[in-house]
Parts: C-alpha cells; structure tokens; sequence
C-alpha cells in the first residue's frame, strides 16, 4: 500500500528541481563566457604571436629564370618539382639540394627545372597559409620575381600553419624584395593565377604525389630524394636520352 506525499515533500522536489535548472543555467553561461574568451584569444593574442620582424634575403642570380622555370626550354631533361611553402622538408631541400641541381645541370643547359605548386598542409584549417603562399608567389612571378619570392618565403619558414604566411607577412615579404606593391596587392587579393595552380594539383594527382617535395626527372619519380638519387635520375635520363 502506498501512501500519498506530503505537501512538503513536493515543495522539496520542486526546490530540487529549480536548483538544477540554475546550476545548468550557470554552466551554459560559464561554457558561453569560456567560448568567448576563446574567440578573443584567438583575435586578439594570437595575431600578435605572430612572427613581426622579416628574415631578409639577397637575391641570386639563376639561369634563364622565366616564371617559375629555370633553364632552356629545349633542356633534354625536364626536373619538376612538387612543393608546399610550408613543408619544412621542401625548405631544406630548397637550401640544399636544389642549388647543387642548378648548378650542375641547369647552369649547363641539359636541364629544365620546373617549381610546381602542391599545396596541402592547409587543408584541413581554417587559416590558408600554403595557398596564400602560392597566391603571393605567382603574383612575385608575374613581376618576373618568383625566384627570389621562393627564397625570402623558405627564409621566413617557422613551422606549419602558425602564422609565418599569414596574409600580412606575404604582402612584407613582396615589400622586402622591392616589388610593385600596386600591381602585387591586386594581383594577390583577386588570386588571378588560381588556374595555374590548380593546373599544377591536377597535375600532382595524375602523378599521384602525396608528399612533399616529390620530384619528377622527365615524369618518373625519384624515390626517397636525395642529392644523390636525383643527381643519379638525371645522369640515367642524359644517357637514354629519355
């Protein structure tokens, strides 16, 4: 048999019940209070984490530099190379390997160096430094400066999607190396060689390239590249003349 509640007992249960719609009423506005501040970090402090100050470079001389090309365009052997501005490996091999190809093989005219663009490290952000980079890059290549833009980015590298090619610090970057700022900022803020780089990820898909830097000697990838092994590609494709 059961027995009927009391009056007081409802009035407990009902307390009880307001009680916890408070408490759940405070979280949502702590959990509110705590997103905001996380939005105010994320606008305010954040950006001035950001690198200010510009690693400067003085610009070299390349062979027959046109675009992003360097070397004849009758070259019997064709080097392309995939890359993202932000691939700490590709800054490497831009410092190390890539001088060394250049001088060797380009200088001499038995090859043609081809950059191609492959950005990715971005994708899954919000904040789209490696395509930025692109952008500003072609922009600096339609100005007959792509080289040198290459150098000074790779010079300013300090890790992967942390602020180092935030829009601002591109638009510094084209200011160091004595570009027209007009035709840079309209060039980079209408992305007008958008279709080039596709192209370039197009291409980088048929290839199936999935890391960066992968580099191709007359359409066949070196694998595991190296100083050595990309030297080795060129010497084999000189001597089959393929």
């Amino acid at each position: 048999m059961s027995n009927k509640p009391s009056t007081s007992s409802k009035r407990q249960q009902i307390r009880q019940q307001r009680q916890q719609k408070d408490r759940q009423r405070r979280m949502i506005t702590v959990a509110i209070i705590a997103g905001i501040a996380l939005i105010l970090v994320a606008v305010i402090v954040i950006p001035n984490m950001i690198p200010s100050e510009v690693v400067a470079i003085t610009p070299i001389a390349r062979p027959q530099s046109n675009g992003r090309e360097l070397g004849s365009s009758s070259a019997p052997v064709v080097v392309e190379v995939f890359e993202d501005f932000q691939c700490p490996a590709c800054a490497r091999y831009s410092e190390s390997i890539e001088p060394l190809i250049v001088n060797s093989y380009v200088t001499d005219g038995r090859v043609r160096y081809i950059f191609r663009h492959y950005p990715f490290i971005d994708d899954r952000v919000a904040r789209k430094e490696s395509d930025q980079a692109a952008n500003a890059s072609m922009c600096a290549a339609d100005q007959g400066r792509f080289w040198d833009y290459h150098d000074i980015v790779f010079a300013n590298w300090n890790g992967e999607n942390q602020g180092s090619f935030v829009d601002k610090r591109l638009v510094t970057f084209a200011e160091s190396i004595g570009l027209d700022m007009d035709a840079f900022n309209q060039c980079f803020k209408e992305n007008i060689f958008i279709n080039e780089i596709n192209a370039d990820i197009a291409l980088a898909e048929q290839y199936a390239v999935n890391a960066t830097p992968s580099i191709y000697v007359n359409g066949v990838k070196v694998e595991s590249p190296s100083a050595d092994s990309i030297q080795q590609a060129i010497e084999q494709a000189l001597a089959s003349g393929s």
